[in-house]
């Protein structure tokens, strides 16, 4: 995990270099990204983000999860509506604090056996979005989630380790993709 976050600073770092090309103001009020770092952890998460004024944003992430954790296979739906402000008045474009809810619901399978994981929980992450002049976006971001949830089994007297998905977890990012 600490790999992960030295990567991700280190992405971060790189990208500020490369958007200095960016404008004092973005025009663009949608943006469009993928989430390169979930990929590594197995999940594919894909985001709109709207601008609603000067100060704030709406975004919406979905995701497919495809885990296995000791011959248990997780596959299932994410779901993290976030709403941002940008205390510097250019939404969409720069930094921002997010406070957002997270729906996961999974299906678990261990050898036909198996049942259905679902949670709700939330958090706040901290971050940056650069929109260059061309509409190239990249968006990097650091907190924390907690989430607690319920698991219903199709076998009697089967139990499953959940904990991988519960209680408080970092949440980071590292999103390229296309302002328009």
């Amino acid at each position: 995990m600490k790999k992960l976050y030295l990567l991700t600073l280190a992405l971060g770092i790189v990208f500020n270099l490369i958007a200095q090309e960016t404008s004092d103001a973005a025009i663009e009020k949608n943006v469009i990204k993928v989430n390169t770092i979930s990929i590594i952890v197995g999940t594919g998460s894909i985001f709109y983000e709207r601008q609603i004024n000067d100060l704030n944003s709406v975004q919406m992430g979905v995701a497919y999860l495809s885990y296995s954790i000791k011959g248990t296979k997780f596959t299932g739906l994410i779901l993290t509506p976030e709403y941002r402000f940008y205390p510097k008045s250019n939404a969409i474009d720069g930094i921002y604090l997010a406070p957002y809810l997270r729906f996961q619901r999974y299906s678990i399978d261990d050898d036909g056996d198996g049942g259905n994981y679902t949670s709700l929980g939330g958090g706040a992450v901290f971050g940056k979005q650069w929109i260059t002049k061309s509409g190239f976006a990249m968006d990097l971001f650091f907190g924390g989630t907690y989430s607690k949830g319920d698991v219903s089994v199709n076998s009697a007297g089967e139990e499953y380790d959940v904990t991988q998905f519960e209680g408080f977890r970092p949440r980071v990012g590292f999103a390229i993709g296309i302002a328009f």
